[in-house]
């Protein structure tokens, strides 16, 4: 992956409010005072020995599923779901997929995410061996 303008952010992983996992798309969570464009990124994430792995990155406020505080959520393709808490985790942030919305739905909104993965597969298919 060509990551030529991307941001790289380093913190421990923290304990959000665990919805991610409910729909099918468990994250590693990170705080940052790193200003960032709302919205999903396709990135690298290093986490757990896992290192520079696919990911898919949330920027934002999850609306759609009621939460209220801004965060950075990383969700690594192709990883068993597990807990990462407390553990340091380093993310490249690279191409900017789209920008954060709410969903009229929980529904609609895995739709958006199942599209967004379809999208990161195919950016990441000689990759991941798809």
């Amino acid at each position: 992956m060509n990551l030529r303008e991307s941001i790289i952010i380093s913190g421990r992983t923290v304990r959000f409010s665990g919805k991610g996992r409910g729909l099918g798309y468990p994250t590693a969570n990170i705080q940052t005072d790193i200003q960032l464009k709302d919205g999903v990124y396709l990135g690298r994430a290093s986490l757990a020995g896992f290192q520079n792995h696919p990911a898919l990155v949330f920027v934002g406020v999850p609306t759609t599923v009621g939460d209220e505080l801004w965060r950075v959520e990383t969700h690594l393709l192709d990883i068993p779901d597990q807990d990462y808490y407390d553990l340091p985790l380093t993310l490249e942030l690279g191409q900017y997929i789209r920008p954060n919305k709410t969903f009229p739905s929980v529904e609609k909104l895995q739709e958006q995410m199942k599209a967004d993965e379809a999208l990161a597969r195919q950016y990441f298919k000689e990759e991941l061996h798809v």
